[in-house]
Parts: structure tokens; C-alpha cells; sequence
């Protein structure tokens, strides 16, 4: 497809400048002068999301390096606010993303089209501000990676993965991946996000790194967990073994609400830690992806059951997490697939014991049994089980969530990421230096 695109791109001639009405600057933050090395980074989406918020902790790790940094989205959004406020500029230019719909004939021919309009677009972006780096945000957008590397001026352009879609087919997963071949360099969020790549592209194992999230804590310290007295309530509900106070035990997932988030998991796992006497309420904090609606119905019609009736709260997005996370008594990350899992670090700089699902990134971020509980994905048996687990020794609680706290601020600080980052950066710019430039 890459080679049918820069094709198509070439026949396109000198209609190459494109409309420039496209091309629109967000008014923020004044440019660091004109001897500042120029940074563009392509990202598929304006909204408020981990990869979004990942995104911000890079342009941040470049400005604090003395870059003058440009973000690139196909359309505005409440992202757009936050990209001005670190320091950095906004363009749009219409480009197609790559969703799991594209991947049939028809999808992927309206794709095609979309791309070569999309190169158009770029193209005259990248020559207006020639860039001395090229990030290309996720993988759902390769246009980029092929339009960056289009005509005499290649542009040095690494990629940042933070997919790791392990039941795709191996050859579905070449196609996708393959851009990545036009990349000087690609960085992994997590070490299953890389040794998924390179099951399906050995070939970039030399230019992939591995950089886990920085993922930002609260503005203020938490409280330890024993300071909110949990299980603790004004109710006269007969206190059991596994319940000692007898007051509710508030659990919160916070995630948009999807099948591949374990959300349904979690719903059932609180049935079952109800049906043994545990009074567990449940937050869920996020909204639902566009197309999924139905999605929400099947978890509203659950929750109206009468093992759940009353005990499950939709809170929907919420843009601040922390009041959220402060009020919960544990905090449950159960997907069925998670590349790194920014909800499961947030939990762990809230100070709360934390459930996640022994998967992909998550298993990285939790040491099970020391800085939280791994269970089963999908084993909503084995979530309500540690549930009642944490339920039954507020102590053993303590202890993950305080081992939790010190662990997140050790190895997910977001000052670690700006540092690793930048230095990533100035590598990459450096070795294209000295064996020529492109990807």
C-alpha cells in the first residue's frame, strides 16, 4: 500500500501545495527563536485520552530541551487547549486514521484516496516548516511515515508505538506494521508493544527502544489509604468476616467503556464479591467509543439486575481522575488487552490498592503480590476472589498500595520520561547526521 501511495503522491505533480486553508496555527506560545531546532509530531486524534495525554509529556520533554515543537491533528479538539499550554503550536491538516473498520476491500480503497489527499496536505506542512524531527504518534497513522520520506528532503522521523494488537494475524500485523520500515527509529511503550512489532517485523529489532509512560500524579500528595478509614460507614449493616465494618468497599475503574477494557469483567466480578457478602460498589469513570453504544446498553441493562440493581455508578469522561481514584478503596484495571495501562500508574500515584488484569503492559507496571494484584484477564471469578481478598486484610491493602505509590514514582515519573525522551531524540537526530538523513 506505501508503494502504491508514494506512486499515487508522485502522479499528483506540482499540485503538491495543496490547500493552505488547512493549515491553520493555533495562537499560543511564541516560537524559541530562529536558530531552535523545529520538531513535528503527527497525532491521530484531539481528544483526552492516555496516548493523548502521552503525547503532551512529549512535546513538553522537546520544549524543555530548547525544541520549537509543532502537533499535527486532523481535526480540533479539548486536546488542542493543553498542546498550547505546554508551550507548543497546533496545525491541522486532514489526514485519514487507520481503524479496524479500514481493514476490508471497500475500507481500505476509501483509505487509499484519503491518503494520497492526506500526503498532499502534509507535504506542504512539512516544506513550510521543514522539520528537523518528525514524530509520528501511533500507528494508526502511516501516512505520515510515507509522506515524510516523499521527495528530495527526507525527513528524520521516528515513530512512537503504543499499540500491541496480539490477535490480529501475523500477516494482517505485517501490513500494519510495515511503515514502520521507513522510520529512523521506533520507540515501544511497553516491552509487549515491542516484542509484538518484532514477532511480525524482526527486522526493526536494532531501531526499537523501549520508553514506558510517564504518567503525571496528583497535584497535591494523597492520603495513605488507612486515612480514609475504608469499609467504614454510618450504616448498621451486620459486619462479616470478610467485611469487618460492614460499610460499602468502593471500586473504581476508570477507562472508556469498551469490550477489549474488561469492562463487562468487571460488572460480573462485583456481582460475584456481592454474592459473598461483600457490599462492593462500583464506579466506572469514561465514555464510550463512538460505535459502541450498544456496548453501554448491555452494561446498563447488567447493572439493572438485581444481584447489581443500585450499586454500579456510569460517571462518565471525567477530564479530572483524581477525586475519583482519592474516594476509591481499590482501583481495577481489567482488560482484555492493554499495550501499557496509564490507569493502572495513576492508581498507583493515588496511593489505592490496585486489580489489574496479568496482561501485556499491565504485567510490567504491577508486581503482582508487592505493588498490586494480577489476575486472569477476562477472569471475572479471579478479580472478585482478590476483591475479597483485599476486602478481607485492609492491612495487605496498605501494603500494596504503599509499595504501589513508591514503585509509580520510581519508574513512571513523569520526569524520567522527559529526560529518556529527549535524549532519544537528540540520538536520533544525531546518528541521521552523521549516515545521512531520512528514515
Amino acid at each position: 500500500m506505501l508503494v502504491a501511495l508514494a506512486q499515487a503522491y508522485r502522479g499528483h505533480g506540482e499540485i503538491v501545495s495543496g490547500n493552505m486553508t488547512t493549515l491553520e496555527r493555533h495562537t499560543g506560545a511564541a516560537r524559541h527563536g530562529d536558530d531552535a531546532r523545529l520538531a513535528l509530531i503527527a497525532h491521530p486524534s484531539a481528544d483526552l485520552y492516555g496516548s493523548d495525554r502521552q503525547m503532551l509529556e512529549t512535546v513538553t520533554a522537546l520544549i524543555q530541551a530548547g525544541w520549537d515543537v509543532t502537533v499535527c491533528l486532523p481535526s480540533p479538539g479539548p486536546l488542542v487547549e493543553l498542546i498550547g499550554e505546554r508551550g507548543a503550536h497546533v496545525r491541522y491538516v486532514p489526514f485519514p486514521v487507520l481503524r479496524k473498520s479500514v481493514l476490508r476491500p471497500a475500507g481500505l480503497a476509501r483509505f487509499a484516496v484519503h491518503a494520497i489527499r492526506g500526503v498532499t496536505g502534509i507535504r506542504a506542512l512539512m516544506r513550510e516548516i521543514a522539520p528537523d524531527l518528525v514524530i509520528v504518534n501511533t500507528i494508526t497513522i502511516p501516512v505520515w511515515l510515507a509522506a515524510s520520506q516523499l521527495g528530495p528532503e527526507r525527513r528524520v522521523t521516528i515513530a512512537h508505538v503504543h499499540e500491541a494488537e496480539q490477535d490480529l494475524p501475523v500477516t494482517v500485523q505485517r501490513i500494519l506494521n510495515s511503515p514502520l520500515l521507513l522510520a529512523r527509529g521506533v520507540i515501544a511503550n511497553s516491552k509487549a508493544s515491542r516484542d509484538l512489532l518484532l514477532s511480525a517485523l524482526p527486522r526493526l529489532e536494532r531501531r526499537t527502544t523501549v520508553l514506558y509512560n510517564g504518567v503525571p500524579g496528583p497535584s497535591t500528595p494523597p492520603d495513605a489509604p488507612r486515612e480514609r478509614h475504608p469499609w467504614q460507614s454510618t450504616t448498621h449493616t451486620p459486619p462479616t468476616s470478610a467485611h469487618p465494618h460492614g460499610a460499602p468497599l468502593n471500586v473504581v475503574v476508570v477507562s472508556r467503556l469498551a469490550p477489549r477494557k474488561g469492562t463487562a469483567a468487571a460488572l460480573e466480578a462485583v456481582a460475584v464479591a456481592r454474592s459473598r457478602g461483600i457490599d462492593a460498589r462500583l464506579t466506572l469513570c469514561g465514555a464510550i467509543f463512538a460505535g459502541y453504544e450498544w456496548f453501554e446498553e448491555e452494561l446498563r441493562a447488567r447493572a439493572d439486575l438485581p444481584d447489581l440493581a443500585g450499586s454500579v455508578t456510569f460517571a462518565g469522561f471525567a477530564d479530572d481522575i483524581w477525586p475519583f481514584l482519592a474516594n476509591a478503596d481499590v482501583v481495577m484495571q481489567p482488560s482484555l488487552a492493554e499495550p501499557f495501562g496509564n490507569t493502572a500508574v495513576e492508581a498507583m500515584h493515588a496511593r489505592r490498592p490496585l486489580i489489574a488484569s496479568r496482561i501485556q503492559g499491565l504485567a510490567e507496571i504491577v508486581r503482582d503480590g508487592s505493588t498490586g494484584l494480577l489476575r486472569e484477564a477476562g477472569d471475572a471469578a479471579g478479580l472478585a476472589a482478590a476483591i475479597e481478598e483485599l476486602a478481607a486484610s485492609p492491612e495487605y491493602a496498605y501494603a500494596l498500595a504503599d509499595a504501589g505509590w513508591h514503585d509509580a514514582a520510581a519508574r513512571f515519573s513523569v520526569e524520567r520520561y522527559h529526560s529518556q525522551m529527549a535524549t532519544l531524540a537528540e540520538n536520533f537526530v544525531a546518528n541521521a547526521s552523521t549516515k545521512g538523513t531520512g528514515g
